[in-house]
């Protein structure tokens, strides 16, 4: 019950933060940029002639996971600086104190703030994310083959970071913990890149960046296997050899195993974020 109510306030205190209409107006513009240059891919000339709208869709199920790899970067930027703020924040404020000054564990206020965080952003991916893949099906046709994977997955990475953003801010100031939250999301997604490269060039040393990268913060791997979900099947065949270094398809989706890591990997983390948080004098 405690825990429940405290994720109330945490939500209501999300909406009321800058950051909030900050994610409101990025969404709003990449939704608007993206529709009016999706809605010019049909008949758009090319040195290969006019595009059909089969190239078209097949254009577009490329372009949905740089649009959506932005809606994701927004949710990591939004969800990181919200977390750093709720208990960083309230403890150097004093305001964590009128709480547990009373009969109340720590751990059901972790809770608390953890779940109204992941409410919000995992309801931000959702509605941006679904607005996105009904703009793409209004300008060009295409709709994603599991366009419900997709989403989950993009919201269990939103959760994965801000869960990384509460633990950090359990032990720093709250601007550092999000930058060093965001700052971590990039360099896995760029540790990503670089092992897709080397797969494409048969170094496995290389490959093996992207690889460990994945597992030492699973950002990345959730990330690629909502690519996955939302592409065109056809445009793994097209892309050929070299599909393994393009940044913005990913070619299978994602092993329970892997699952399964990611799920234990949060549950360590919010461990060992309320064993900081239960050591730290407020």
């Amino acid at each position: 019950m405690i825990a429940l109510t405290v994720a109330g306030l945490t939500l209501r205190e999300a909406f009321r933060r800058r950051v909030v209409w900050a994610l409101l107006v990025l969404t709003v513009v990449l939704l608007a940029l993206s529709g009016w240059g999706f809605s010019k891919l049909i008949g758009l000339d090319t040195d290969l002639g006019t595009m059909t709208s089969g190239e078209a869709r097949l254009i577009a199920s490329v372009l949905l996971n740089l649009i959506m790899f932005g809606f994701s970067l927004i949710a990591a930027i939004g969800t990181a600086f919200l977390a750093g703020p709720t208990l960083s924040g309230e403890v150097e404020s004093g305001q964590a104190l009128s709480i547990l000054a009373r009969p109340v564990r720590r751990s059901s206020v972790l809770l608390g703030k953890w779940l109204g965080l992941l409410t919000f952003g995992c309801g931000y991916v959702a509605l941006a994310g679904l607005a996105q893949l009904l703009v793409v099906r209004w300008a060009v046709g295409y709709w994603p083959p599991d366009p419900v994977v997709g989403l989950l997955l993009l919201a269990a990475e939103t959760v994965v970071l801000l869960t990384l953003a509460l633990l950090l801010s359990s032990v720093v100031s709250p601007l550092a913990s999000g930058i060093i939250s965001v700052g971590l999301f990039g360099a896995t997604w760029v540790a990503g890149v670089v092992g897709g490269i080397g797969a494409a060039l048969g170094n496995e040393g290389v490959e093996r960046v992207g690889s460990v990268s994945r597992v030492v913060l699973p950002t990345d791997g959730l990330w690629r296997g909502a690519m996955n979900a939302f592409q065109d099947p056809f445009a793994l065949a097209q892309m050929g050899q070299g599909e393994a270094g393009f940044p913005f398809l990913s070619d299978a989706p994602l092993t329970p195993a892997y699952l399964i890591w990611a799920a234990v990997w949060i549950a360590v983390v919010w461990g060992l974020t309320a064993l900081s948080f239960q050591r730290r004098d407020v």
